[in-house]
């Protein structure tokens, strides 16, 4: 079983990467050689069992319920990842930009800049765009149909061969088949709502709509959003409707990013009947719905919103609730940098992190001003712990940060 072995360290590693301060990662890296041999005795005698998840509530980008997995789930995560990614992503068609390599959310928006110029012959004829939703994508999945697909995708056959080109090694002294196929059962019938810890007040779920929540999901139904193996499987759940889009209805502008997908078309009629036709595919073989408020057609030149930006002819903007996010960000920081006399190095680490995070994304649109004004408006508090570079695109903290506001106590950071 070496190349399990393997790949159990590897998938450690990739589970505590960015996890390395918190609680369950560090108690589980006390010992980390003898929980790995664990959880590998559980994998090849088929005793692995889910740990318990913690619930709570995040508001932004919008209000929605995330389940944490314990840490060791995490690396089990990350483990069936490295097993079934590469087989998979042989079915995903080119315009699916979730949970991806060298895709995501800015290469989705650059598809659309092209697909909308080449729809409309560079900006000279008409042209219109469909942009549809799915209500309640993740907890409408149904665990059956999701297995079927996966078991559709993931033939023996298949993944015998695959493995076999990998490994030094006859396969069977790899993880066969039937365990992968045990362990996907496993995560993917698992109810982590029913033996969570929820963090937070229950006051916390108000407001939050029932088709947004585990709690209130349809039996068999639901994956819990914060998982890594969710993401992978909406992918799953939904390549044959992209499959459906691209070859069936010959639809070449289409793009798709979890359960948000646009269709371009020169006929404003051909959208039109698509909205139908993409309600009945996706109830009939998905059992899911379109979001009957989130259905919008108009002409390409009034633009549309995708993935955080607003794409318009020639130009594309951040989307607006991106802007305000960061405004309020910023504000936050200036009021803690100000008002606080003494700040701990773990909270200029937070900060560093999501000023970043935004600035990072913002760096790839035209808001060099923006940025400025926003960053500047009032003076700029960030002196106290870094400083930025020309380009605004992050911030650099100094070797030492001055902890008290008047003083030159120093503590160090790096």
């Amino acid at each position: 079983m070496q190349q399990l072995k393997e790949n159990l360290f590897q998938a450690y590693y990739l589970a505590r990467k960015n996890k390395r301060n918190t609680y369950n990662q560090l108690r589980f890296e006390l010992h980390y050689e003898q929980e790995l041999w664990k959880l590998y005795d559980d994998i090849i005698t088929g005793n692995y069992q889910i740990g318990n998840s913690v619930a709570f509530i995040v508001d932004k980008p919008v209000k929605r319920e995330i389940f944490a997995a314990d840490f060791r789930d995490r690396i089990m995560h990350h483990l069936i990842f490295l097993y079934i990614n590469p087989i998979l992503e042989a079915h995903f068609i080119e315009d699916s930009y979730s949970c991806r390599k060298n895709k995501g959310t800015l290469y989705g928006v650059r598809k659309a800049e092209q697909y909308m110029g080449e729809v409309s012959g560079h900006f000279t004829r008409d042209a219109y765009i469909l942009t549809l939703d799915i209500q309640g994508f993740f907890m409408s999945i149904n665990k059956g149909i999701l297995m079927e697909k996966l078991r559709e995708m993931i033939t023996e056959n298949v993944f015998v061969e695959y493995w076999r080109k990998q490994a030094d090694h006859h396969p069977e002294n790899d993880l066969s088949y039937e365990m992968l196929m045990s362990l996907l059962e496993n995560i993917v019938h698992h109810s982590p709502e029913s033996s969570c810890r929820m963090k937070g007040s229950f006051s916390q779920w108000e407001g939050l709509p029932a088709s947004k929540s585990l709690f209130t999901s349809p039996t068999h139904c639901g994956l819990a959003i914060g998982n890594l193996t969710s993401q992978l499987f909406s992918n799953v759940y939904l390549c044959s409707f992209d499959h459906f889009i691209k070859e069936r209805l010959g639809i070449e502008y289409y793009g798709r990013y979890v359960d948000d997908f646009f269709i371009m078309h020169e006929s404003k009629d051909e959208l039109k009947s698509l909205v139908g036709i993409c309600r009945d595919y996706l109830q009939e073989h998905n059992r899911l719905t379109l979001h009957p408020n989130k259905i919008y057609l108009q002409h390409y030149s009034k633009g549309f919103s995708f993935l955080g930006a607003y794409i318009k002819p020639f130009r594309t903007y951040i989307g607006k609730r991106t802007k305000k996010n960061f405004k309020s960000l910023v504000h936050n920081h200036t009021q803690m940098l100000r008002e606080q006399e003494e700040i701990d190095k773990a909270s200029i680490h937070k900060l560093r992190s999501g000023l970043n995070s935004y600035l990072g994304l913002l760096k790839h649109y035209k808001t060099y001003n923006l940025r400025k004004k926003i960053l500047f408006k009032t003076g700029s508090s960030y002196e106290r712990c870094g400083y930025f570079p020309s380009e605004l695109n992050k911030i650099i903290l100094y070797k030492d940060c001055i902890v008290g506001k008047n003083s030159l106590k120093r503590v160090s950071l790096c």
